[in-house]
């Protein structure tokens, strides 16, 4: 049984905790549009500017292997210098994304629109780890919903995105976008600004990222391979999907604003179940909460197979977005339970390195099947 003392030092380090993720939720909302706005774009603007149609979405496979390349050294600096400095270094990549994919428009040139969206990725290797930064000063029951609050701003996120693209996408007459990545640009700075408020602790010294125990012991264990096995197939299906459907839904006859609100619901899919994520995840289990949305994964695949109307894209959108929020929630708050506080940064970033290293694969791929 918990003493009076440990039961008061709880309910403070949550209280700061329940700041923090506030904090990080409106971040999130502001960092996530990032993605909205490249995965919404991406496709269309590799048309227009790719030497070949079958290299369309490959922007978009190129903001996948910035996560991918982004996440050891996101860890590296939050070891070193602290979580806010890594998470604020993302911000500059933010910033910088907007600004060359604007460049590479004006330019017509597809290499430059490449380094753009690489630079989108690794803005995303650090706004992705804006969970684990809640995670930093949660007790191990606040945790979940520490995590689930911080998603729950990708819902926000999943409305600010498509609507940069809707309302700037002709900003700059016979330019097609170049003013959304203005606007994209700005929300990274933005997100800077609000980072400013966050209270973590800072390193008391430099130490080694290979602190604690060696991480060859740490991925033996059960969980650990689950967890990773679940944000893998959680996040490389449904990059998958997501990558290719706006171009898809083009494709299909229907409007770049039909794309646009489609990949809205799915963003809005994504994050609005995390208001409650946190609580199914402490009153059923986090492994029966993973097993549900691999489920909904693989009924939006359903739906999708069944016609090329928009309702099977949106609602197939829509539906692999609650299954990776139930999935993936559901396996960073099992990564949280396999390390201790001196190896977190280490097991986090090679967590996130293996899930979107296979995010990085999906996103090739997808491109393949769509051509």
């Amino acid at each position: 049984m918990a003493t009076l003392a440990e039961t008061v030092t709880d309910v403070t380090d949550d209280r700061l905790a329940a700041r923090n993720a506030l904090v990080l939720a409106a971040a999130q909302a502001l960092a996530g549009g990032n993605n909205t706005v490249i995965v919404a774009t991406g496709g269309i603007v590799g048309t227009m500017l790719a030497p070949d149609p079958a290299l369309a979405t490959v922007p978009i496979s190129f903001m996948a292997v910035g996560m991918w390349i982004g996440t050891l050294p996101v860890g590296i600096l939050a070891k070193a210098f602290g979580r806010r400095f890594a998470l604020q270094t993302g911000t500059i990549f933010g910033a910088l994304s907007g600004l060359i994919a604007c460049a590479a428009v004006l330019s017509g040139s597809f290499a430059l629109f490449l380094v753009g969206t690489l630079c989108a990725g690794l803005y995303a290797a650090a706004h992705q780890s804006y969970r684990f930064a809640a995670a930093d000063t949660a007790s191990a029951h606040f945790r979940p919903r520490a995590i689930a609050w911080v998603l729950a701003g990708g819902v926000f996120a999943g409305v600010i995105g498509p609507q940069l693209v809707i309302l700037t996408k002709d900003a700059w007459p016979a330019y097609l976008f170049a003013g959304t990545y203005l606007a994209q640009s700005a929300c990274a700075v933005i997100a800077g600004a609000v980072l400013m408020l966050l209270r973590l602790p800072k390193p008391a010294a430099v130490r080694a990222f290979a602190e604690g125990r060696p991480l060859a012991e740490v991925v033996r264990q059960p969980r650990f391979i689950v967890a990773v096995a679940c944000g893998l197939a959680s996040y490389t299906l449904m990059n998958l999907m997501m990558t290719a459907a706006p171009l898809a839904m083009v494709m299909c006859n229907h409007s770049v604003g039909d794309a646009a609100l489609g990949l809205q619901w799915h963003v809005i899919g994504m994050y609005a179940p995390s208001f409650f994520t946190g609580t199914l995840i402490m009153r059923f289990g986090v492994r029966t909460v993973m097993a549900t949305g691999l489920l909904l994964i693989a009924g939006a695949a359903s739906i999708g197979l069944l016609g090329l109307a928009l309702w099977n894209f949106w609602l197939a959108l829509a539906l692999l977005g609650v299954g990776w929020n139930l999935s993936f929630i559901g396996a960073t708050t099992l990564i949280t339970e396999c390390h201790g506080p001196r190896e977190r940064n280490k097991v986090q970033a090679f967590n996130d390195f293996l899930v979107f290293g296979s995010m990085a694969f999906g996103s090739f791929l997808s491109g393949l099947l769509l051509t």
